[in-house]
C-alpha cells in the first residue's frame, strides 16, 4: 500500500462516520480551523463528533471528495470535500431544525 492509499483510507474512515475504533491513529493531533471544532484536538475525539452527528443529528449525511492529492516532498496527503446533511435527528443540543448544509472542507494529513 503507497503512503497516500493509507492516507486515503484513513480519511475514508473518518469520514464515514466509522468512529475511533476503525480509524485508530493513536496520539494524532488534529488543529481545526472552525468555531463549532475549537475544543477539538485530536482526530479520536474528531472521529467520534462525526459519528455522532452522522448518526444521531443528520443521520442522512454524506461527505463527497471533490479532490485529493499527495506531496511526496512533503509526506502530506490533501483531502478537499463536501459534507453534505439535514438536521433530521433528534438528541442533538436543539430540536431536528431540518436545515440543510452543503460545507466544503479540507483535510491535510501529514505522514510522518
Amino acid at each position: 500500500m503507497s503512503v497516500f492509499e493509507y492516507a486515503e483510507n484513513f480519511f475514508d474512515a473518518c469520514k464515514a462516520s466509522l468512529g475511533w475504533d476503525v480509524c485508530m491513529e493513536d496520539g494524532v493531533p488534529l488543529i481545526a480551523r472552525s468555531e463549532p471544532l475549537v475544543d477539538i484536538t485530536s482526530v479520536e475525539t474528531d472521529c467520534e463528533w462525526m459519528k455522532r452527528i452522522d448518526t444521531v443529528t443528520a443521520p442522512a449525511a454524506a461527505c463527497t471528495v471533490n479532490a485529493a492529492c499527495y506531496d511526496e516532498e512533503r509526506r502530506t496527503a490533501v483531502f478537499f470535500a463536501t459534507y453534505h446533511a439535514t438536521h433530521t435527528g433528534e438528541g442533538g443540543r436543539v430540536r431536528p431544525t431540518n436545515m440543510a448544509t452543503n460545507s466544503h472542507h479540507v483535510y491535510s494529513i501529514k505522514i510522518r
